[in-house]
């Protein structure tokens, strides 16, 4: 059982095991109410006052800072590293560190948000494509890449977001600047084939829409043409391949792009199906390394919002006894 610091309250940070559907926010909201009432880490006094509201009176004031160290959109799950109190001031090195994850990707068709939450843009052959032809592109995919972050994305040029280009068929005033980013690992770790359930969007791009994003494009590169190139021999009963790629890369990688820009390398299109972020600097799904800090499990987390629970003899709880065995002190407050 671990042991409580000897002097609280404490401000630390630690790894939640966010799941698939919830929002990063949503998952700070439902963790806030139950670090604002834990000794762990509000000084007495302060747990005894009532919860105030700010003027606007949409969100409860807390007496302890807390955040999170890099978003995981809802498709994914995986590490989500939070800080609490002179801890929160820790995060941003979390956005710069090295990051692990494991994605199924499916091929045959490539949609806007390069995931399957957005819509098809287009689909693609993909029966030509094998195990050894995806081990052998991986390869331009490793070490230091230049990476074009999706038009849909919300990065802005000259104060517009990118996807506003897209959606409205404004021509780009210049090409979309790339990234250095580095892969230090990537491998496939396992060829699923047709035998899975996952599915194509169901919503999918109007020749309108696909005529706006040739004309974004058009702006800054030459020639860009959005169609369908449907498989020759087409089957409604066979599934389109799929495959699971694990990659350890640098801070600011689009992992949708790895798989978005590998489809193309192939010879056909890809998006991203699951996503699990199993590593975000220290804080890990699985431990591997001494250093190592596993995640709190999001279960613990959700039975504590709607009942705590009883208490130890010690006076904690369960979810609290979860973050005293994997939280790290950032500093004593």
């Amino acid at each position: 059982m671990p042991k409580a610091p000897s002097s609280l309250p404490v401000s630390a940070l630690f790894g939640i095991a966010k799941p698939s559907g919830p929002t990063s926010m949503s998952i700070l909201d439902t963790l806030k109410p139950l670090i604002a009432s834990s000794r762990l880490f509000v000084e007495e006094k302060e747990l005894k006052k009532e919860k105030g509201k700010t003027r606007k009176a949409k969100h409860t004031k807390y007496a302890v800072k807390i955040g999170q160290g890099g978003t995981l959109d809802p498709l994914a799950d995986g590490v989500l590293v939070v800080g609490v109190g002179k801890a929160t001031k820790k995060l941003g090195e979390f956005l710069d560190c090295v990051k692990e994850y494991r994605t199924t990707c499916l091929l045959g068709c490539e949609t806007d948000t390069y995931d399957s939450q957005g819509a098809q843009v287009r689909v693609a052959p993909w029966r030509h494509v094998t195990r050894e032809q995806v081990e052998e592109a991986l390869k331009d995919f490793r070490g230091e890449l230049m990476q074009t972050p999706p038009i849909f994305s919300a990065l802005k040029m000259d104060g517009k977001p990118l996807y506003e280009y897209a959606r409205k068929g404004i021509p780009l005033p210049r090409p979309i600047e790339k990234r250095k980013v580095t892969v230090h690992e990537l491998e496939l770790v396992e060829w699923i084939g047709s035998d899975h359930n996952y599915s194509y969007p169901e919503q999918r791009f109007t020749e309108e829409q696909k005529k706006a994003v040739e004309s974004a494009l058009r702006g800054a590169e030459q020639a860009v043409e959005v169609k369908d190139e449907p498989e020759q021999e087409a089957s409604s009963s066979e599934a389109p391949a799929a495959f699971v790629l694990r990659m350890k890369v640098s801070g600011g990688t689009y992992v949708r792009s790895v798989v978005h820009d590998l489809g193309h390398a192939l010879g056909s299109a890809a998006h991203v199906v699951t996503l699990t972020r199993t590593r975000q600097g220290r804080f890990v799904m699985k431990l591997m390394e001494k250093t190592d800090r596993e995640c709190v499990p999001w279960d613990v987390v959700e039975e504590a919002a709607k009942d705590v629970g009883d208490k130890d003899d010690q006076g904690w709880t369960r979810w609290e006894r979860e973050v005293l065995d994997k939280f790290e002190i950032a500093e004593d407050r």
